[in-house]
């Protein structure tokens, strides 16, 4: 009783207006790897819904002009990464002697969007159960520390609102992490981190398609709804800009439900979560992670990716 009684106090104040991104996600992993979080798969499942609505929501403080020069200018990256990270992620599996299944869905979870890709490309690679749950535990790690640890090397390096934003969504897995560490370092990272992120996922169902062609695989894999409802968000505050206030109203709102969402996501982070990724996979996981987000630093720091 007085576990839920805790857990809920603590969801509630994340809807505080004072508490930030960090508070809620510290507060949530302490409730995760504490025995705290009396309902995880309820709250896994709600976690997810609350992300992809907040997404949605995100869209209303950006015009369509912005949307549209975000995505535009990171196909030519988007593509090359996702590349790279499929062909080290392969070469770093084979050292790391880490089962087939489990380095192709660890490696497609960094290339373009954590969770979301892995979900997408388990069916197609006929991965087993064990094997998702290891790349998503992994990964789901890796964005909890991506998440704290970001922001502090951006301001550390002086990085402005816009290279930060760009690293988040290239460097960092999830949609959520990339949102929450965009909002943490600034309106501007914010906006950026979620407009290429987005830009990024739409590359989940054509990769999943052509993996699953090579593969003989006839699983359809459809674009994620959220992504279409960013963009119609993004065309409303466009092609209505008397209901500015509105749409002001609207993201402050999905802003804060995000700072909600990222409080369910640590409230995940279980210890069986923890024993689960073993010692092979996260190994795998962390260096493809550190190679791709160092290249990519470097790569935004030189200005070669605007």
């Amino acid at each position: 009783m007085v576990q839920r009684i805790v857990f809920v106090i603590l969801l509630a104040a994340s809807a505080l207006p004072w508490i930030s991104a960090p508070m809620a996600l510290a507060g949530g992993m302490a409730c995760g790897l504490l025995g705290g979080n009396p309902w995880p798969r309820r709250t896994t499942g709600l976690s997810k819904r609350l992300l992809q609505i907040s997404v949605v929501g995100l869209g209303f403080g950006l015009g369509i002009a912005e949307v549209w020069q975000a995505g535009r200018s990171g196909i030519l990256y988007t593509m090359v990464g996702i590349a790279v990270t499929m062909l080290l992620g392969w070469l770093l599996g084979r050292w790391f002697k880490v089962r087939p299944g489990t380095a192709q869905l660890i490696s497609f979870g960094t290339a373009i969007c954590g969770g979301s890709a892995i979900a997408a490309m388990a069916p197609v690679v006929e991965a087993e159960d064990d094997e998702i749950a290891v790349a998503l535990a992994t990964v789901f790690t890796l964005n909890a520390v991506g998440l704290f640890a970001f922001p502090q090397i951006g301001h550390l390096l002086d990085l402005d609102q816009r290279q930060f934003g760009l690293w988040a969504a290239l460097a960092i897995h999830d949609t959520s992490s990339v949102v929450g560490a965009g909002a943490v370092y600034g309106a501007v990272a914010l906006g950026v981190a979620t407009t290429v992120k987005l830009a990024r996922a739409a590359w989940i169902a054509p990769i999943a398609l052509l993996v699953g062609w090579a593969r003989g695989s006839r699983r359809k894999t459809a674009v994620p709804w959220f992504i279409l409802g960013f963009i119609a968000a993004a065309c409303l505050r466009t092609l209505l800009p008397q209901g500015a206030d509105v749409w002001d109203v609207l993201q402050a709102v999905a802003r804060r439900a995000l700072v909600v969402t990222l409080f369910l996501i640590g409230a995940g982070l279980s210890r069986r979560v923890m024993r689960d990724i073993g010692i092979r996979a996260l190994a795998h996981g962390l260096v493809l992670w550190l190679v791709v987000g160092s290249l990519t630093l470097t790569a935004i720091a030189a200005g070669w990716v605007r």
